[in-house]
């Protein structure tokens, strides 16, 4: 992962700062998987992984395909984006000034 701007920055945490996500990177970290084979090991609901799936892929943490099964059904394989956030003071001086997200909650 390059360097993050500060929304980008805030994206990453925000997205990884709840344990269901965290355990599905740590999942998919091992082997890329299939979403009912990823519940069925995470005990959640489908359409609750779909809901952290997304999350994950929008901030870019995982990737999806499709591929068609030998009985010719569509399974949707998560894998996990290679990614590393050096997170710094520095780092963070760094993203800081770049951030436009919560400028309307500073303005009076």
């Amino acid at each position: 992962m390059q360097d993050l701007t500060g929304d980008g920055l805030l994206r990453v945490l925000a997205t990884l700062a709840n344990p269901h996500r965290l355990r599905v990177v740590a999942a998919l970290a091992r082997e890329r998987n299939y979403v009912s084979q990823l519940a069925r090991e995470l005990n959640i609901s489908r359409a609750l992984l779909q809901v952290h799936l997304r999350k994950l892929e929008a901030a870019r943490l995982v990737t999806a395909s499709i591929e068609v099964s030998e009985d010719g059904k569509a399974m949707k394989f998560y894998e996990v984006t290679p990614f590393a956030v050096l997170l710094t003071p520095e780092a963070i001086a760094d993203a800081a000034p770049t951030l436009r997200a919560g400028e309307e909650m500073m303005q009076p």
